[in-house]
């Protein structure tokens, strides 16, 4: 049976999430060594530990985790419930199986969480070349030490004496890991030019990396040639400040750094400290979920095929074990808007929605931990709409089934937030409309003036969701209630936050906070504010008649509002245009705002077009600007999935005023293609198993 282990029976407890007492930090070495006088010709290994792990075979590093558990910027005052699992299979071919891991305890980036205290688990099911089958795992006769290199976060000094190697001690199971439904990442080391150099005795050198692209990485050095070298080495996207680590190597040392990086450039400062020349042997280990197969959009219009290429690529990077807002911030699960639209933009890039689904669950967790409370209080209304799409893109009923009790929670605790007068207005704040200041007020939590409008549309948005969701789920009087609500919210918000004169939404009343404020919900502001952001909310989900709806979105095309948005928000807008049958007017001359930034950097997607504070430096892996990668090819296609799983789907194919094209999507039966031509019907290849309408009167 396998046993957690770790090096002594307890430790100090905490913390639990980054931002820790970095006294908390070491790094455990746990080892084993297995022979067979039969080959071992296959090995499936299942393997968990806290905080983070790199595990070895055989000198090779197979696998780091363990998933992220996901996590919000409220609640990490206690440690998650659980944590995950990965699984690989590799074929060693090898009579000796020597397994090595290196265990940091105490979370350096805001996506890991600690339980406080050191374990790593392992259980390897063996076939060797003679047809037989072992299983082998972590206990009393795995070895294990303290790395005394590992001396804080980010720095590593193999000068220092190695402490002795004592037996594992099994420790209780406070981890109660589960297997992670998504495969172990991908990596690969980055081909930097020149990536070995000489440095005399007593030099000192500096060495710059441009990278072709922003990736997501660890750090790995090996010395070679004696004496011993110090290098400090440092990470930026494009030439911004940006994160580093210090490293002491003595000769034949490979070191593997735990913190991952955002790099476009990498700068290695490295002084030799010893008294003969030796060698520095730099590696940029990129990671990233697995690709079996890319999705390609493609038109004539070369500057949108550059937008939609780093779209796709800023993707990637940030589909880790979770998605990530950016690989530069790696904030935790708490950011809802931004994958949502990740998730939304997976079938035109990569098609494995494995990971989109988890995320969908282990917030579904953390509403339930927290009785339906995020921090961020109009994302939780999201993660309603995300639910309900990453379904209708899966055909997934057990997700339903799973998140049923958090999404119950969430509008119990909503209920809760409706005033006397029928809108939301006892929340405790009205975060997060968008990353923007206006007239000194933060977007990220603003006043009721200027985000109550927000909360309540997403609310309206999540009350439609939510009773689909109970719809299939065969609860026909719970979907009416959500309707009930639904309706009743549409009428108070036209008429309380609706301007007749104006023929526009208010972006909140001017009356006082009915909660208490605080740092996250400032007292209001006798201003009004009419901001696009409501507006296109309103024509977006629907609680507007269309006939207004449609002139709202005119408005905001034409630029009437005083206010623009960032990249983020415009994919409300990207869906009320395609909801109202406007993709045609309007889909290409939305996605020109992305074509100037982009070209500027092509590396990877800008953080937004607008910086909100003179100071502030935006990043360049930032995947919740990426919507071009959704809406364009799905207003190419005019799709719309009308039967979950994507077993039916209607098209319209349309070149939007282009000459040629071509979209790739995947579906849970394999990609569909639609070739565009103008002057010719759309040749469209589908999989046998989807039943799919395509328009007739729309000519090309």
């Amino acid at each position: 049976m396998s046993h957690w282990i770790g090096l002594e029976p307890a430790a100090p407890r905490g913390p639990f999430a980054a931002g820790g007492d970095p006294a908390h930090y070491k790094v455990t070495e746990f080892f084993r060594t297995y022979t067979w006088d039969s080959a071992v010709v296959s090995a499936t290994i299942q393997a968990c530990g806290d905080t983070a792990f790199q595990l070895f075979l055989n000198g090779e590093c197979i696998m780091t985790g363990p998933p992220s558990v996901g996590g919000d910027f409220i609640g990490n005052d206690t440690p998650r419930d659980n944590f995950y699992s990965f699984e690989v299979t590799v074929s060693p071919a090898a009579y000796t199986l020597a397994f090595s891991a290196l265990v940091q305890t105490m979370p350096l980036r805001l996506f890991e969480f600690s339980k406080g205290q050191v374990g790593f688990l392992l259980t390897a099911h063996l076939t060797t070349a003679d047809g037989k089958t072992h299983t082998v795992y972590t206990g009393d006769d795995w070895q294990a030490r303290r790395s005394t290199a590992h001396t804080a976060p980010f720095c590593f000094d193999d000068t220092r004496t190695p402490a002795p190697f004592v037996p594992a001690v099994p420790i209780d199971d406070i981890w109660h890991a589960a297997p992670a439904p998504i495969p172990v990442l991908t990596e690969y080391a980055y081909p930097l030019a020149d990536a070995t150099v000489t440095i005399n005795a007593d030099e000192r050198i500096t060495r710059t990396w441009e990278l072709d692209r922003v990736y997501g990485g660890f750090l790995a050095l090996r010395a070679t040639g004696g004496g011993t070298v110090r290098a400090n080495v440092a990470f930026s996207e494009i030439g911004e400040e940006g994160s580093g680590e210090t490293v002491t190597l003595c000769d034949g040392t490979d070191y593997r750094g735990f913190a991952l990086h955002s790099a476009g450039r990498i700068t290695a400062t490295m002084e030799n400290c010893s008294n003969a020349p030796l060698t520095v042997t730099a590696a940029f280990i990129v990671t990233h979920y697995p690709v079996a197969e890319e999705a390609v959009t493609l038109c004539d219009d070369e500057a949108l095929n550059t937008v939609l290429d780093t779209c796709r690529h800023t993707l990637k990077i940030c589909r880790q074990t979770l998605h990530l807002d950016s690989t530069r911030h790696c904030e935790p699960l708490a950011c809802t808007g931004d994958y949502y639209i990740e998730s939304l933009m997976t079938p035109f890039a990569f098609g494995d929605m494995r990971l989109a689904a988890f995320d969908v669950l282990r917030t579904a967790e953390l509403l339930t931990r927290e009785d339906g409370r995020m921090f961020h209080t109009t994302y939780s209304l999201i993660w309603v709409c995300w639910l309900h799409e990453v379904y209708m893109l899966t055909g997934d009923i057990t997700l339903l089934t799973r998140c049923r009790p958090a999404l119950e929670k969430l509008l119990r605790r909503f209920e809760t937030y409706c005033g006397a007068n029928g809108l939301v207005e006892t929340p405790p704040d009205y975060m997060f409309v968008d990353w923007l200041f206006i007239d000194g007020y933060s977007l990220h939590h603003p006043p009721k003036a200027l985000g109550q409008s927000v909360l309540n549309m997403f609310y309206f948005g999540a009350l439609d969701a939510a009773a689909a969701v109970y719809g299939t789920l065969g609860d026909p009087d719970a979907a009416r209630r959500c309707l009930a609500a639904r309706e009743d919210l549409r009428r108070t918000v036209n008429t309380l936050l609706f301007d007749g004169d104006r023929r526009c939404y208010t972006a909140g009343l001017n009356t006082p906070n009915a909660t208490e404020e605080n740092g996250s919900l400032p007292k209001n502001t006798d201003k009004r504010y009419f901001l696009p952001h409501a507006n296109i909310l309103a024509a977006c989900f629907g609680v507007c008649d269309d006939t207004l709806a449609t002139d709202l979105i005119h408005r905001v095309m034409a630029g009437e509002f005083e206010y623009d948005c960032q990249p983020y928000f415009l994919h409300f807008l990207f869906e009320a245009i395609f909801r109202l049958g406007l993709r045609e007017q309007y889909t290409r001359l939305l996605a020109e705002r992305w074509k100037a930034p982009v070209l500027a950097c092509t590396k990877g997607l800008v953080e937004g077009f607008i910086p909100p504070t003179e100071d502030y430096c935006f990043d360049h892996s930032h995947a919740w600007g990426g919507t071009p990668l959704y809406s364009v090819p799905k207003a190419l296609l005019g799709l719309t999935v009308t039967e979950a799983g994507m077993r039916a789907i209607t098209l319209a194919p349309s070149l939007l005023g282009l000459s040629h094209a071509t979209v790739e999507l995947f579906t849970p039966y394999g990609k569909l293609t639609c070739e565009m031509q103008r002057g010719q019907p759309p040749r469209v290849t589908c999989p046998a198993e989807i039943r799919c309408c395509i328009s007739e009167d729309n000519a090309l």
